[in-house]
């Protein structure tokens, strides 16, 4: 199945060479290209693209406030955002993820990372360039908050064991590997996470496993 993506980079020299990247894959089409912000949500909106790839800074509205009007809380019908930037800022990841991201990537993190952010986004994983991960999940679980919102039914051990791991930012394959399960199992698991947390994507459950202490030792 082709990914369908979105690029919006207010330098058209980038946005060639992402697409010469990930259109050098078999299953990554761009359908469509913008140069600011507000162009990008109106393309977005009118394609639905399977993931959106949006930088931060661009004239009028930036890549932060698109993503919150693509992928935001109050959006009924989100799109995939992964932003990449220039900028290894703390308030920007900070933002972005809150606003929506599923995936923060660095322009220098190489065409590998950029090919597989995209893959990660279109499946409903959540890449995160690793230098900044575990400095990231900390920062938005804050200290460990008790009174985070209790799930609607307890969480299994499997579940636990699964969601310590997403909050460490691995993929469903990576999982199985650690839980000796088949990758449809873990995907299982991190769906009743999702029902069972309301969490609307993996970044939304590292954040809630940090909150409430999960990853004290980590």
């Amino acid at each position: 199945m082709t990914i369908r993506v979105v690029l919006a980079d207010d330098q058209e020299m980038v946005r060639t060479g992402f697409r010469m990247i990930l259109e050098a894959t078999d299953e990554i089409a761009v359908v469509g290209e913008a140069a600011d912000g507000r162009a990008a949500v109106d393309l977005c909106r009118r394609l639905r693209p399977d993931v959106a790839l949006l930088d931060i800074r661009m004239p009028g509205v930036d890549g932060l406030e698109a993503t919150r009007l693509l992928a935001g809380p109050d959006v009924a019908d989100p799109i995939r955002v992964v932003v990449v930037t220039t900028f290894d800022l703390d308030e920007y990841v900070h933002t972005a993820l809150l606003h929506g991201a599923t995936g923060f990537l660095l322009k220098d993190a190489g065409p590998a990372l950029l090919v597989e952010a995209v893959r990660a986004a279109a499946r409903g994983d959540a890449l995160v360039s690793p230098q900044i991960t575990t400095r990231l999940l900390r920062q938005l679980g804050g200290s460990p908050s008790r009174a985070a919102a209790q799930p609607v039914e307890p969480l299994t051990d499997r579940e636990e064991e699964a969601l310590a791991l997403v909050a460490q930012g691995l993929t469903n394959a990576e999982i199985g590997e650690r839980l000796f399960v088949s990758a449809s199992t873990v995907k299982t698991h991190v769906s009743n996470l999702h029902a069972k947390l309301g969490a609307r994507n993996r970044v939304e459950l590292a954040v809630w496993a940090w909150q409430t202490g999960r990853m004290d030792d980590a």
